[in-house]
């Protein structure tokens, strides 16, 4: 089942600390792929996906290398990320997303 972690980081201002915080959260076992949203007047926010749920502690000790800290961690899994946005499974009732181009329908 796919994860998604959002970790809020302030004090992140240009594109070398995006290079750094998705550096150092790469190297972290399990991490599939990294997004950051750069908000240089609050915290960014970093979206971290996995197949697994990560270990909060080596979430934060990346980002603690990078040289930020993480004001808040949220995880969640696939299932209630689709539920909030009102997308069903193929074979779901409902259908799937309804895109007609991911053939989940």
């Amino acid at each position: 089942m796919s994860t998604v972690t959002t970790l809020m980081v302030p004090g992140m201002t240009c594109g070398h600390c995006v290079s750094s915080v998705t550096k150092e959260l790469q190297a972290v076992t399990g991490v599939e792929n990294v997004s950051v949203e750069l908000r240089k007047e609050a915290e960014s926010e970093v979206t971290v996906f996995s197949d697994n749920p990560l270990a909060e502690d080596a979430l934060r000790g990346a980002i603690d290398e990078a040289g930020y800290e993480v004001a808040s961690i949220a995880t969640q899994t696939s299932t209630e990320v689709n539920s909030e946005l009102g997308l069903t499974a193929k074979g779901s009732t409902g259908g799937g997303c309804g895109c007609g181009n991911c053939g989940c329908q």
